[in-house]
C-alpha cells in the first residue's frame, strides 16, 4: 500500500513539472524505506524562509543544482522558481553567468556558489542577506545551497544522470553557462 501511494505521488510530481522521475520510481520499487526518505528530502530543500527573500532561496537552489547538473534538474528548479513567482529575467541572468546583475536572485546564487566553494566572499554575502532579509533568509539560502546538489548526484549514482542541456524559460531556450 505504501509503495502504491509513493508511486502515485511520483507520478503526480512528474506530470506537474514534465519531469522524468524514473529514478524515484526505481528507488521506491527496490526499497520502500529508501523511497520514503527520498520523498522527504523536499522538506529540507524547499524551506524558503521569509516571503520577501524568495529570490534569495531560488538563486541558491539554482546555483547549487547547476553545480551538480546542467540539465533536467536545473529545469525542474527553474520551473519551481517561476511557479513561486521569481522573475524570469533574474533566473535567465543567473543561468547565463550574470548573477551580479540578477538582483535578489543573483545574491542567493552568488551566496550558494561561495558556500559550495568556500570562497572568501561568503562572509560578505551572508552579511548582506542577513542585513537585508534576516537570519531566516540565510538559513533558507544555506539549506538551498546544500540541497540542490543532492538530486543530480543521486541520479548519477543510480545511472539516471543526463548530459547538459539548455533550459526553457517562458518557452525560450536559454544556454546555461557552465560553472567553474
Amino acid at each position: 500500500m505504501i509503495k502504491h501511494l509513493l508511486r502515485m505521488g511520483i507520478k503526480k510530481f512528474s506530470a506537474r513539472y514534465s519531469y522524468d522521475a524514473s529514478y524515484m520510481s526505481h528507488v521506491v520499487d527496490h526499497s520502500t524505506s529508501a523511497g520514503l526518505r527520498l520523498l522527504a528530502l523536499p522538506l529540507y530543500g524547499q524551506f524558503r524562509g521569509p516571503e520577501k527573500a524568495l529570490g534569495i532561496w531560488a538563486g541558491a537552489v539554482v546555483a547549487s543544482t547547476m553545480e551538480g547538473d546542467c540539465g533536467p534538474c536545473v529545469q525542474l528548479v527553474v520551473d519551481m522558481a517561476l511557479e513561486a513567482g521569481v522573475p524570469a529575467g533574474q533566473i535567465e541572468l543567473c543561468l547565463q553567468g550574470r548573477a551580479a546583475e540578477a538582483g535578489q536572485m543573483g545574491l542567493g546564487f552568488r551566496f550558494a556558489q561561495a558556500a559550495i566553494a568556500d570562497l572568501p566572499e561568503l562572509e560578505a554575502l551572508r552579511h548582506e542577506i542577513e542585513k537585508g532579509f534576516g537570519p531566516e533568509a540565510v538559513i533558507a539560502a544555506s539549506f538551498a545551497a546544500s540541497s540542490g546538489r543532492v538530486y543530480p548526484v543521486l541520479k548519477r549514482g543510480l545511472d539516471y544522470g543526463h548530459t547538459c542541456s539548455r533550459v526553457s524559460i517562458e518557452n525560450r531556450m536559454i544556454e546555461v553557462a557552465h560553472q567553474t
